[in-house]
């Protein structure tokens, strides 16, 4: 069954929780696909993940639309969100330029950092739904840290949410954020919250696919859980190859025309 905005929203009264991953190929799409994740999110972290970019600022528009296409030609069933890079939604005309690339690239819906309701509510009236993501905010953060800890800011947060919601975002994501603060926030919306380093009483999840399948090794951040080592495996299969060609083993006659 094709997942859309109705269906994402219909999940959190009905208790159930939403699955989100990211993808940026079309391969990898037809795998998620299969597994009947929700929302596939092509992310910003394709610079470091795929691109190797030191941070996310150095992904551009025309990256993000390379991959959104590559993704939505593999996509029959998943919600397709795409990210708003750094820099791309300064303004009201921009985000709305940006984001009518994206979805003529085959995103279903746009998420952008930050709490920018004006920008929000001016996409949502050009029918282009928005996905909101506040806590950590890797495209202008200067530190890597859990946010939510200090009474002030945990009010501000607080405060993001029920604006983003009020402005039109149909789900927010929250990141690197404390427990209690991301529950009472799920508790405040009727909107889904989706947690990546914010505990299990998020309406959802989403993890990095590179993070949780061991193909991004230049660090790990605490709440990723490593679902499997493919890096490794495909080292070993990489390897036998190598030696299999080097010793006159491969290919072999099953693998060559008669």
């Amino acid at each position: 069954m094709k997942r859309t905005i109705e269906t994402i929203q219909s999940m959190k009264p009905a208790g159930e929780k939403v699955v989100a991953l990211t993808a940026y190929d079309y391969p990898t799409t037809r795998i998620l696909n299969q597994a009947e994740v929700d929302i596939i999110l092509v992310g910003d972290t394709l610079g470091m993940v795929v691109l190797g970019y030191e941070s996310t600022t150095s992904v551009t528009m025309d990256d993000i639309v390379h991959h959104t296409r590559a993704v939505a030609r593999g996509n029959r069933t998943c919600l397709l969100v795409a990210d708003l890079p750094y820099r791309s939604y300064t303004s009201i005309d921009l985000a709305i330029a940006n984001a009518q690339r994206l979805f003529e690239a085959g995103a279903e819906a746009v998420k952008l950092e930050g709490c920018h309701p004006e920008i929000t509510q001016a996409l949502v009236e050009h029918n282009l739904p928005v996905m909101g993501h506040i806590g950590l905010l890797p495209q202008t953060t200067d530190r890597f840290r859990v946010h939510g800890r200090r009474t002030k800011e945990a009010q501000e947060i607080f405060d993001q949410a029920g604006r983003l919601e009020k402005a039109g975002c149909f789900a927010l994501v929250l990141e690197a954020i404390t427990r209690p603060l991301a529950t009472e926030i799920t508790n405040s919306l009727a909107i889904p919250t989706i947690g990546i380093g914010a505990g299990v009483d998020c309406d959802g999840q989403i993890l990095v696919l590179h993070d949780m399948l061991g193909l991004f090794d230049r660090f790990t951040p605490t709440f990723v859980k490593r679902y499997a080592d493919l890096g490794k495996v495909i080292s070993r299969a990489a390897t036998t190859y190598r030696l299999e060609v080097q010793q006159g083993l491969f290919p072999h006659p099953d693998h060559t025309y008669k």
